[in-house]
């Protein structure tokens, strides 16, 4: 298979044995989109389907590719019984979303049988769940009854990140509590807006910064909090960063200007590449891998898949105790880097390879 304007995409840096990956193109809808699936190990490949204006198609394809690893590497530390895939669906500059569009991706879904099984992502709602799922049974992210699992998977992944910011505060800086604690918060949109919530509610300081400035100015206000611009975050003198908007932030030219003891924050791929996780280290900054913090929606839209396949339900209690292992896991990671010297980043790899089989 070959990727749109390049190479083959098994020559792709960022091809890693992907069992599978299709590019589909519906021409009555306009629909285009790619299904990558990384892993099936550990159960149908699970992952968002991110709508985005990509004006480069090959971005599009890297995305599926990473973002189709990341999720293999979060379900398995997770502990869910679910593989690794992504899809993107490459939108027009205006990003133009039809009904034709969405059955059209339904019906791509099902016609691969159940290998992946797609849920919310950027630029997708839980209506946009809802049409796909008159084409496919293979999506979660439903709508739920109170007290159950699924629906909007943006407020269990904050609660995962804010659980394992202060996993991250107790272990680095000793802190029992998040009094106090200087936060800078990059991205406001569901999921940072939900970190800096959970946060400013425990005492915590948040500095934020959005692309939409006025919606950050909105939300400090709320929390007593202060504002700067995206050119700035990174540079804030702070106690944690935690990255929440897109992914590649953590580069050559952006870790000497961190001026933070913790990274922890919900952006995928986070490093640019993975040496980044080393310089990290060596500046002495405690990363929280982005897999392991952000899990917290995909264990509650997963837990909400495999019991609706099981004819059974699944509590919100039931996903929020699976979420608070997140923090565990964390610092089992911490420990381990701390033990054998190697970044945070290469053991939770490590760990996550062999889960899903392909460890050493």
């Amino acid at each position: 298979m070959t990727a749109p304007g390049s190479a083959a995409i098994w020559t792709m840096p960022d091809f890693d044995e992907h069992e599978r990956v299709e590019v589909i193109h519906d021409r009555a809808s306009g629909l285009t989109a790619i299904v990558a699936l990384h892993s099936t190990h550990r159960g149908p490949g699970a992952g968002g389907t991110r709508f985005w204006h990509y004006p480069q198609p090959l971005a599009a394809v890297r995305d599926a590719l990473r973002l189709s690893r990341g999720m293999s590497y979060k379900n398995a530390l997770a502990g869910l019984p679910l593989g690794g895939g992504k899809a993107v669906v490459l939108l027009d500059e205006q990003r133009t979303k039809t009904p034709e569009m969405l059955a059209a991706f339904g019906d791509a879904v099902e016609a691969l049988g159940g290998a992946y099984v797609t849920a919310e992502d950027v630029g997708a709602s839980v209506a946009d769940m809802e049409a796909i799922h008159q084409r496919t049974e293979h999506v979660c992210g439903l709508p739920a009854q109170p007290g159950q699992a699924g629906g909007d998977p943006g407020p269990y992944t904050a609660q995962g990140i804010f659980l394992g910011i202060k996993a991250a505060v107790q272990y680095r800086l000793g802190g029992k509590d998040m009094d106090g604690v200087h936060v800078a918060v990059q991205g406001c949109g569901s999921v940072g807006s939900g970190v800096a919530r959970l946060l400013a509610g425990e005492g915590a300081r948040v500095t934020l910064a959005d692309i939409d400035h006025a919606r950050a100015e909105v939300l400090a206000a709320q929390l007593g909090g202060s504002c700067v611009s995206t050119g700035e975050i990174m540079e804030v003198g702070c106690d944690v960063f935690s990255p929440n908007a897109l992914g590649a932030i953590l580069d050559d030219a952006t870790i000497p200007q961190l001026d933070c003891t913790i990274v922890a924050g919900g952006a995928n791929n986070q490093l640019a590449r993975a040496e980044h996780g080393e310089m990290l280290r060596e500046r002495g900054i405690l990363y929280a891998p982005d897999y392991v913090i952000n899990a917290g929606g995909i264990i509650n839209v997963g837990l909400e898949y495999l019991a609706r396949r099981a004819g059974e339900t699944c509590s919100s209690a039931t996903v929020m105790e699976r979420i608070g292992g997140i923090a565990r896991t964390l610092t089992t990671i911490w420990e381990e880097s701390e033990r054998s010297g190697t970044g945070a980043h290469e053991v939770a790899d490590r760990m996550a390879r062999e889960a899903i089989g392909r460890g050493e």
